[in-house]
């Protein structure tokens, strides 16, 4: 498979000439020239919008019939716009011009800063509308179309970002691109009216270098969509380990994160970092994740007075966001924290992630159960000015007492510590934030921390309703299957973790919302606004839904959410499997063909598509026994196991499912071990493995027992938190040869079954039962048969079988001359040593 670094070696051998030819350095023009933007129309309604002609009119242009929020702030502009579709295409083959693509989203600051500088502009419009067929795409709606021609641009600039901005030919090949330009030529950089003539002059003058270009960028592309998801390498817990050691390298310990500025929240490696640290314990784990989980939250990335995160900082310490604030990055950010709560109890965390869920429920959240995509980092023409504040504000209205401990808390100082990153003008605003922690503060100011916690509590409530009064930034209030399913499984987890059933509420009604409104002939459909869901659904959508409804399933113990996510994985399986190479396309196998069908297994701000897809089929798998969804996770981990050992940064997610994987599904495999005895009852069965089959007298043997309950029952843990309950347990009956000694059971999933008011704890699906066995000090040499039993009642959500032994015997030979190591199914017990 293609590193990132050799497509982009490869498409700048394509277009070194081109560039030659293109690009040349600003003259320093003045930005007084620029003629001044066409002040916005406000857009009519859906009525009046239904009147007019298929192009806008005079006033609009075709983006007016659009339902994206992105598209209908470019309906006014002069640019002749057309919405991405055969119409601009079969224009542009016709009248031999080429198409201008220009893809962002309805929150993209740098998208609003070109559309005020260029596109609101008459004189651009006539340059694009003239030499050009120009097209707008919504990157949230059309992530499949965003997909390819970032990559494209990556591949030709090496970097990307929104706008995202390219020449195609008539036939979707690219063959210049770049991102945000300035309108006019300045600071070295071209500016966008000259770049647009020069294009064009290349266009009619240069052709054959240009579709030569075109086609070997293409062709390119297609190499890379061809490789991807070819099976590769081996799973192991080596993976995990090589990509914790780059996590390790790149670790930021002073101020958290990994790598240097700008900072995007690392949601997938707090999630391995903290899952690694689950699996086995390690200081180094839980430091690197716990210091950058402090260093955000105390930062200006955390919105300290509503709750909920910005997207990044421009910054090493976390202190100037880009002020959007999208929801997969809350979403994963507030499960993030309740891990972080689990793994140390430190209530902060919790705090914070309470925040969190609870700012999506007030300011995100759609009367329809659903939730929104995103709020802007503008507001009034300005980027982060809803967020900001001065001292005199917050004094006016805390009183001065309180007002100035929240500055002195918060940092809130004369002057401000906020500049604006597209002006580098300082307006005297300031960041909340904190600059120290908390229990400095109490120490400084000589109050206990927890008066100093509800005092400041109280204060942000005051100032959150004094700023909910303010000009709001845009609402982008379309639903995103992907995104909300993010939310949904965030939810659900926070919410049986918090002991919060209201989370856990909010959670099932956003999902019963999508697969009530958003679904067509059993299909997902992306995206709901306005009443109306439409466009084909994509691999996200399917893995993310599938995930969060497991998540729901294993929180309410409902099967109607089990049967949904098995649904569901069984269209992502039939539509978007490769049969061939292993993996998961992007788009469905009846989707518009597009320039090349991709499976990429990188995480970006929302994980990977291919690595859900794999961790909901371990998870399915581990929950219904069927040993068909393990085959098929341990095919796709498989073909991007190559990619993983040589460089896993950003595959975190990857990783993680195949951390689930080997935790789930040790002996699953075709070629993994067999058991040393089995034992089966009409809804459970029990497999026993054992770290050796010799032993000398006193020698420990190792145990595993795997227990697989079938779908839709289960048995009740070893604590069932009702004493008349039968509680699974692993004996070895008397006066044998050996004794049974330490016995570890998993911990049992909470559950509320319809024949008791009361919580009961319960195992599900597939768990793992560990023990140790010592031989007798006197035992006789020789043969012996070990009955090892497990004691277990199976029950469904209404009723409960008769209590079962399930007995597994274990053949062992006593011999005094037996070997000393521990060697036996290795995938289950690890590299065991002497003992």
């Amino acid at each position: 498979m293609m590193t990132r670094q050799e497509l982009t070696r490869a498409g700048a051998a394509t277009t070194v000439l081109l560039a030659a030819v293109l690009i040349w350095r600003a003259t320093g023009r003045s930005a007084a020239a620029e003629k001044t933007p066409r002040a916005r129309m406000p857009l009519p309604g859906p009525a009046e919008i239904a009147k007019l002609p298929p192009d806008g009119g005079s006033a609009f242009n075709r983006l007016i019939h659009a339902k994206s929020p992105y598209l209908l702030q470019h309906a006014a502009n002069p640019v002749d716009w057309y919405p991405w579709g055969d119409e601009a295409f079969a224009r542009a083959k016709k009248e031999n011009k080429p198409v201008f693509l220009s893809v962002g989203y309805s929150t993209c600051h740098w998208c609003h800063v070109m559309e005020r500088e260029s596109f609101e502009r008459d004189d651009v419009a006539k340059i694009l509308n003239t030499y050009y067929v120009p097209v707008k795409v919504d990157r949230e709606e059309r992530p499949d179309v965003d997909q390819i021609y970032m990559l494209a641009t990556q591949m030709l600039t090496g970097r990307g970002g929104w706008p995202n901005s390219l020449w195609l030919t008539p036939d979707g090949k690219p063959w210049f691109a770049g991102t945000y330009f300035p309108r006019e030529d300045r600071g070295g950089m071209v500016g966008f009216k000259t770049l647009l003539t020069r294009l064009s002059e290349a266009w009619h003058r240069q052709r054959s270098d240009v579709d030569a270009r075109a086609g070997q960028i293409a062709a390119t592309m297609k190499q890379y969509a061809a490789v991807s998801g070819k099976a590769s390498g081996k799973l192991s817990g080596a993976l995990l380990e090589g990509a914790v050691r780059q996590l390790a390298a790149t670790f930021d310990p002073q101020f958290g994160g990994f790598g240097r500025a700008p900072k995007f929240p690392p949601h997938g490696a707090l999630r391995l970092l903290l899952a690694q640290h689950a699996r086995t314990p390690n200081a180094d784990l839980l430091k690197m994740a716990t210091v950058t989980l402090d260093a955000m939250a105390r930062g200006g990335i955390h919105d300290h007075v509503a709750g909920g995160f910005h997207r990044y900082a421009t910054d090493a310490h976390w202190l100037l966001p880009h002020f959007e604030k999208m929801l997969y990055d809350n979403a994963q950010l507030a499960r993030a924290y309740v891990d972080g709560y689990l793994a140390t109890k430190d209530r902060r965390y919790r705090q914070v992630a309470e925040r969190t869920y609870d700012w999506v429920l007030r300011e995100m959240t759609d009367p329809t159960g659903g939730f929104h995509s995103a709020l802007d980092a503008d507001s009034e023409g300005e980027e982060g000015k809803f967020y900001l504040w001065e001292p005199k504000e917050i004094v006016k209205v805390l009183g001065k007492t309180e007002g100035e401990l929240f500055c002195r808390a918060f940092h809130v100082v004369q002057g401000g510590n906020f500049r604006d990153q597209a002006t580098g003008q300082k307006p005297g605003t300031s960041i909340p934030h904190l600059a120290r922690p908390l229990a400095d503060v109490a120490r400084e100011v000589k109050v206990p921390a927890d008066e100093l916690d509800k005092r400041l509590a109280a204060a942000k409530a005051k100032l959150l309703a004094v700023r909910v009064k303010r000009i709001w930034p845009h609402r982008d209030d379309k639903v995103l299957v992907s995104w909300n399913a993010l939310m949904i499984g965030s939810l659900a987890y926070g919410g049986k973790h918090l002991g919060r059933d209201d989370y856990v509420a909010a959670a099932e009604k956003a999902a019963d919302f999508i697969l009530t409104r958003m679904r067509k002939d059993g299909r997902l459909l992306r995206t709901y606004r306005r009443r109306a869901a439409r466009l084909n659904a994509y691999l996200d959508d399917y893995a993310f839904l599938a995930d969060a409804l497991i998540d729901l399933h294993e929180v309410t113990g409902k099967r109607r959410w089990l049967d949904e996510a098995t649904g569901l994985a069984q269209t992502m399986i039939r539509y978007h499997k490769d049969p061939a190479g292993g993996g998961f396309y992007f788009t469905s196998s009846d989707h518009e063909e597009l320039l090349s069908r991709v499976k990429d297994p990188i995480d970006r701000a929302v994980p990977a598509g291919n690595a859900v897809a794999a961790g909901v089929l371990v998870r399915l798998g581990r929950l219904t026994g069927r040993k068909t969804y393990l085959a098929q996770a341990e095919e796709t981990l498989k073909a991007f196991a190559g990619l993983l050992a040589r460089s896993p940064g950003g595959m975190n997610h990857m990783l993680l499912a195949v951390g689930e994987y080997l935790d789930a599904a040790p002996a699953a495999s075709a070629d993994g071990p067999k058991p040393d005895a089995s034992a089966q009852t009409p809804r459970v069965t029990a497999d026993l493995f054992a770290s050796r089959l010799a032993a000398r007298p006193g020698q420990t043997i190792d145990l595993a027992v795997r227990l697989t309950v079938d779908t839709g029952w289960h048995v009740n843990s070893n604590d069932p938190l009702d004493e008349n309950l039968v509680a699974t347990s692993l004996g070895l009956s008397a006066e044998q040869a050996a004794t049974l000694d330490e016995v570890v059971y998993p911990k049992g999933r909470r559950a509320r079954l319809g024949f008791s008011k009361e919580a009961v704890s319960v195992y599900e699906g597939t768990v793992w039962i560990r023990a140790t066995l010592t031989i007798e000090k006197d035992a006789r040499a020789g043969a012996v048969l070990l009955p090892i039993t497990v004691r277990s009642q199976a029950c469904s959500d209404t009723a409960c079988l008769e209590p079962a032994a399930l007995r597994l015997g274990l053949n062992v030979t006593v011999d005094p001359k037996a070997k000393n190591t521990q060697s036996r199914h290795p995938s289950v017990f690890g590299a065991k040593g002497k003992s």
